[in-house]
């Protein structure tokens, strides 16, 4: 590995790290909002947001740079390409965690006073931690860490699902909490999006240490590496040549 290839990474490694923290915190304050919702704060978040961003386009561009002139195999190539998905799983988590100040803000405004479904406190617990341990997992290059991240989802997805039943239950028997409803409606969604995230960025770590896809696995557990769609489900090219015969 050359002297230059060495300080690109850790160059990049030190943005990744960065923005790791600055969206740990932003989607943290987020979450705060479900205890005191604040109408401002979403404004406040949406200036740590577009740091985010900045760094994304960075890291992006620092990226490609290292793959157009290093051309890198193996692990440096795996770290390269981790870090170019995981900085777009943040860029996500920070817009969905001024998405979740926004729609809980809101209720700061609302005249008719509604209270959190204790199971969305619960969820916004669960992702937040999710985030955070799948930002260590990589970080630490915690496999076994990240693949526990990857188990919790069905978790938080659950919750998310008794949330909007309880809320939708409300919204039918109290008509006028309707409107505060589908803002709790939208903000368990969003939180739901968090884990998500969180999910890919540990699948991502998992590929950084292993070099193995772990993404959709409960889908084909029996999946062997390099298998193709073509003999999987005999399609090919998109299924534009059966079309074709057709």
């Amino acid at each position: 590995m050359s002297l230059h290839l060495i300080r690109d990474l850790d160059s990049l490694h030190r943005d990744i790290v960065t923005m790791c923290g600055m969206t740990e915190e932003l989607v943290g304050r987020a979450v705060e909002e479900l205890g005191k919702p604040s109408d401002d704060r979403a404004e406040r978040l949406a200036e740590e947001d577009r740091k985010v961003d900045w760094y994304d386009v960075q890291i992006e561009e620092k990226c490609l740079k290292i793959l157009a002139l290093h051309q890198p195999v193996a692990i440096d190539l795996r770290r390269t390409i981790a870090a170019l998905k995981i900085s777009k799983e943040l860029e996500r988590c920070a817009d969905i965690g001024v998405h979740i100040a926004e729609r809980v803000g809101g209720l700061s405004r609302s005249t008719t006073e509604i209270k959190i479904p204790k199971r969305m406190t619960q969820m916004a617990g669960i992702a937040l931690d999710m985030l955070r341990r799948s930002i260590d997992a990589y970080v630490e290059l915690d496999t076994e860490k990240a693949r526990a991240v990857c188990e919790d989802d069905d978790i938080v997805d659950e919750l998310n699902r008794e949330v909007i039943r309880e809320l939708v239950e409300q919204m039918r028997s109290s008509p006028d909490k309707i409107e505060p409803s589908l803002s709790l409606f939208s903000a368990s969604r969003h939180l739901e999006r968090v884990a998500d995230h969180a999910t890919n960025i540990a699948e991502e770590a998992v590929y950084m240490v292993e070099g193995a896809i772990i993404r959709h696995q409960k889908k084909f557990p029996d999946r062997l590496p390099g298998e193709t769609a073509e003999l999987r489900f005999g399609v090919v090219n998109g299924g534009r040549a059966k079309a074709a015969e057709g």
